[in-house]
């Protein structure tokens, strides 16, 4: 499994090492992923993601999964991602066109 952020594409970055007597080696970066279940409010279920701690205060900050997703880039997305976006934005325009048609009538 890849070392990379499910909903911002956050990844492995290198560098070095810089010892007191200036030596370098090099090393990485990881980013601080974790394993998290968060609810889709337009599709009535969980989803598990491998995200960055700093993804979490995103998606909270952005009003929760849904609104993360809608907000997104495409390409920072992986390829779960990409396809929950397309469900859940599908999910709210049939929402919207069932309340316009409630309206009318």
């Amino acid at each position: 499994m890849a070392r990379r952020c499910e909903l911002t594409g956050k990844a492995v970055l290198t560098g070095n090492n810089v010892s007191h007597a200036n030596n370098r080696t090099k090393r990485r970066f990881l980013p601080n992923l974790k394993n998290v279940s968060l609810m889709s409010d337009a599709l009535q279920r969980t989803v598990r993601l491998r995200i960055t701690a700093a993804a979490l205060r995103s998606v909270e900050h952005r009003g929760g999964l849904d609104g993360f997703l809608v907000k997104a880039r495409e390409e920072e997305l992986s390829e779960r991602a990409r396809k929950l976006r397309k469900d859940v934005l599908a999910k709210l325009a049939e929402d919207k066109a069932a309340e316009a048609a409630e309206a009318t009538a």
